[in-house]
């Protein structure tokens, strides 16, 4: 069956500007990490990729070692786009990046003029597509000047084969030297894409996100969830096909404190208060900053699709909710700062 739109699909989805551009995101955008890869089918995938454009939901985001295996998320998502999101081009957000280790040799990861344009093609060749709305540098690489870096995303720009540019997982001054290089080229820095949750706030602690404020770059949170811990899952024990539960290399099970799931039972109570469930709490608590376009959802199922829109429908914090959840989670934080190894 040919797959149609619905047609009320924008009318209850929140659009904001990405920093001080034209350029406008759902409040949530939908992540293909881990969850799109090889091992899932596509009728199961597409009931998901569907559900979300229904629900505008107009921004996709990838990575060319989504997956798993790497490159099988652009893939999936670009035989997606050639057999039913085809028509719908013009009303859609592709993003993807390189950075991380995507085939062997010296060209292979980081942030060298190669391994970007290498890289960029690859990606648009899987997704079947000219150019990419957005294309990322995924991580800071200390050992690649910064102006060859930009240099490189601002050639794609030129190139026509992304129309943004933007960065992921920069400290704070690294995310101002791109930004500032990125002008002097022409080019502006449209996105900074960190991981970022109740849990997880380094880019408040080191000012990453102030600086974003500052400069007119949008913000766009990944990990909301904390890979899935602020869903409670691990509290009720109900981890099935959960990250912490699989060979993910950034979640480990062992590894989540005992304070960190006692601070997500409070922050439970919490929600519940305030008719939500945990995931809808934690995003409406990521979108309350207006330095933040955007959260970044991965889901396994429609129903968690279904649940994390439900975010939307309360995103107002009296001071009194915002102290509860400074004071539970205080004890149970989280390290995520990134790191380049």
């Amino acid at each position: 069956m040919t797959y149609s739109a619905a047609s009320g699909r924008y009318e209850t989805m929140h659009y904001r500007h990405a920093g001080r551009l034209g350029l406008k995101l759902p409040a949530i955008s939908l992540g293909l990490w881990q969850n799109f890869g090889g091992t899932r089918d596509y009728p199961s995938a597409f009931e998901i990729l569907g559900a979300a454009f229904d629900a505008g939901i107009t921004h996709f985001d990838l990575a060319n070692n989504y997956g798993p295996p790497p490159g099988s998320a652009e893939e999936l998502f670009g035989q997606v786009m050639a057999r039913d999101f085809r028509p719908y081009r013009d009303e859609i957000l592709v993003s993807t990046k390189a950075g991380y280790h995507m085939w062997e040799g010296p060209y292979g990861e980081w942030g060298s003029r190669k391994n970007l344009i290498a890289s960029c093609d690859q990606s648009l060749k899987r997704l079947g597509l000219d150019y990419v709305d957005i294309f990322y540098s995924h991580r800071f690489d200390p050992n690649t000047p910064l102006e060859e870096t930009m240099g490189a995303l601002a050639h794609l720009v030129a190139q026509g084969k992304a129309l943004y540019v933007g960065i992921s997982n920069y400290p704070v001054e690294e995310t101002r030297q791109a930004h500032a290089i990125l002008k002097a080229l022409g080019v502006p820095c449209v996105l900074h894409q960190p991981s970022y949750s109740m849990l997880n706030r380094w880019i408040e602690n080191d000012s990453t996100i102030d600086a974003c404020g500052e400069l007119g770059i949008g913000m766009i949170a990944f990990s909301p969830l904390a890979q899935g811990i602020l869903s409670g899952k691990y509290n009720t024990g109900d981890t099935e096909g959960a990250r912490g539960t699989s060979n993910n290399p950034f979640l480990k099970a062992a590894n989540i404190r005992p304070e960190t799931l006692e601070a997500v039972g409070k922050l439970a109570t919490i929600a519940k208060a305030r008719g939500q469930t945990l995931p809808q709490l934690a995003l409406a608590w990521v979108l309350r900053r207006k330095e933040m376009t955007s959260a970044l959802i991965g889901v396994r199922t429609l129903a968690q699709l279904h649940d994390n829109l439900g975010a939307l429908h309360n995103l107002d914090f009296s001071p009194e909710e915002l102290a509860a959840i400074d004071a539970a989670t205080a004890p149970g934080m989280m390290d995520g700062k990134p790191r380049w190894k």
